[in-house]
C-alpha cells in the first residue's frame, strides 16, 4: 500500500543550519518520532530502530537509511526500509529541498512516498495515510523548534 505526502516548513534559520541538522545523526534522532537508536554507518547511511503505533498496531521497525541525490546545502533524498516482524514493513523516501525565504530563513518543502506491507497494510489506507502524515509533520515540527532553539 503506498502514500504520498508533501508538506512546507519555514524554520528561522539560514539554509546552512538546516543543512546541517538535516545531516546530523542526533538531531534525526531527537526529531524522529519513536526513534530509539540511529547509528551513522558512513556519511550517507544510517542504522535506525524506531517504535511505532499505527491504530492498534505497536511495532519495533529496524533498518537502514541512506541520503542520496545529495546536493549541498540544497537538497537531498532521504530513503530508508524498515522492517517490523510480524507487522510488517515500511519503505520508503523524501525529497527534501531547502530555499532561501529572502529574510535570513529557510523554506523546507518535501515530497515523501511510502509504502507498507504485511499486517499494517490491512489496517487500510485511510489510517495509515493519516498516521504517517502526522509522523512527518511531527518530524518537521521538531526539527524546527531544535533548530531554532539551538540558535537563540
Amino acid at each position: 500500500m503506498a502514500v504520498d505526502m508533501e508538506g512546507e516548513e519555514r524554520i528561522a534559520a539560514p539554509v546552512q543550519a538546516v543543512w546541517d541538522a538535516l545531516n546530523d545523526p542526533d538531531m534525526l534522532r531527537i526529531c524522529i518520532p519513536g526513534c530509539e537508536s540511529l547509528e551513522k554507518k558512513s556519511d550517507t547511511e544510517l542504522e535506525a530502530t524506531v517504535l511505532l503505533k499505527i491504530g492498534p498496531i505497536k511495532a519495533k521497525f529496524n533498518g537502514g537509511v541512506e541520503l542520496v541525490n545529495l546536493d549541498p546545502p540544497r537538497s537531498y533524498t532521504i530513503q530508508g526500509e524498515g522492517k517490523g516482524g510480524i507487522a510488517g514493513f515500511a519503505k520508503g523516501g523524501a525529497d527534501v529541498k531547502l530555499a532561501d525565504d529572502g529574510e535570513g530563513g529557510t523554506v523546507l518543502t518535501y515530497v515523501a512516498k511510502a509504502d507498507v506491507g504485511g499486517k499494517i497494510a490491512q489496517l487500510g489506507s485511510r489510517l495509515i495515510s493519516s498516521t504517517a502524515k502526522k509522523l512527518a509533520g511531527q518530524f518537521f515540527s521538531k526539527l524546527n523548534e531544535e533548530i531554532t532553539q539551538a540558535r537563540s
